[in-house]
């Protein structure tokens, strides 16, 4: 099975990954753990570009094709082999960040993204999306927040640093996409305090397992 999670910064996706994959593993489910940009040798390579300050400003489409780059070598030499060996793969980002960032928020538009997708990589859909939501001023500030004190580096903001707007612009991309999919996404409230939202996320899950272990649709 194949689960994502998406969401703005600062919405506490990754903090939340570990319980997820606990309860996966506590249930039998083993789990491939990766991300998008990143999950390979390669993409880490292409993540020191696109998340890094001092990038500056990468043009829209040339940021569309990095992403597309990484994604086609994550599916081939990550995703799908985890699959094919029956492991369950839990990724954080995958390719609904395209759409709500690169589609929605840089105006590229879904059509291309999906056009190009199509003739990149198979067609490979998550089985569940969590979509982790709240308001980006909250997002933001946690996420400069731990950038000060650590937890995340100063060399991967160059998308913290953009304006609110394109923030805004990319929280109403992501709940569009969950509305047009609501058999798919499961939206997390990630206003509430961090163990509010890992009950949410097991709840959910723990909702959703049997129809995941039987391969049925959602």
């Amino acid at each position: 099975m194949f689960i994502t999670l998406e969401g703005i910064e600062g919405s506490g996706k990754t903090t939340a990954l570990p319980h997820l994959v606990d309860l996966m593993e506590r249930r039998g489910h083993p789990c491939q753990v990766t991300r998008e940009p990143g999950g390979t040798p390669f993409g880490q390579r292409l993540r020191s570009i696109l998340l890094d300050p001092e990038s500056g400003a990468i043009d829209p489409a040339a940021e569309l094709l990095l992403y597309c780059a990484d994604r086609v070598q994550h599916i081939r030499a990550v995703i799908q082999p985890a699959l094919d060996a029956g492991r369950t793969v839990v990724c954080d980002r995958y390719m609904d960040a395209t759409l709500a960032y690169q589609g929605g928020a840089r105006g590229l538009g879904l059509d291309l993204i999906r056009a190009m997708h199509r003739l990149a990589v198979p067609s490979l859909v998550p089985d569940v999306t969590f979509l982790f939501d709240l308001e980006p001023r909250i997002g933001l500030a946690r996420a400069w927040a731990a950038v000060e004190d650590g937890q995340r580096h100063q060399r991967e903001s160059r998308f913290e640093a953009e304006a609110l707007a394109f923030h805004e612009a990319v929280r109403e991309n992501y709940l569009a996409l969950a509305r047009a999919e609501t058999e798919r996404f499961v939206i997390i409230d990630a206003s509430a305090a961090p163990e509010a939202v890992v009950r949410q996320l097991v709840a959910a899950l723990e909702a959703r397992l049997p129809a995941l272990s039987a391969g049925t649709p959602l």
